[in-house]
């Protein structure tokens, strides 16, 4: 299936986003979660910025995949996710 991209308002980490479209009048639904990770302290080279970062999407909740990497700042980096399925 073909993504479509929705800008995304400033908001906090852990906000849950929730979107319901219609596919040829069929209702589908899409959960979307933006977390911010802080680095600071934590990785100053690029280098350990990217290993903190694939670690922290490695062991993420294995319920959402990774949608999403956005710019990051030298506090941190935002990252959205999407649900797999919905119960």
């Amino acid at each position: 299936m073909a993504d479509i991209c929705i800008q995304v308002p400033e908001m906090d980490s852990h906000k849950l986003i929730e979107v319901e479209v219609k596919v040829n009048g069929e209702k589908r639904r899409y959960n979307y979660r933006v977390e911010l990770f802080d680095w600071h302290g934590k990785a100053s080279t690029v280098e350990e910025r990217v290993r903190f970062m694939k670690e922290m999407i490695s062991n993420y909740d294995p319920n959402w995949q990774l949608y999403h990497i956005g710019q990051p700042t030298d506090r941190h980096i935002p990252i959205m996710f999407r649900q797999r399925s919905l119960s």
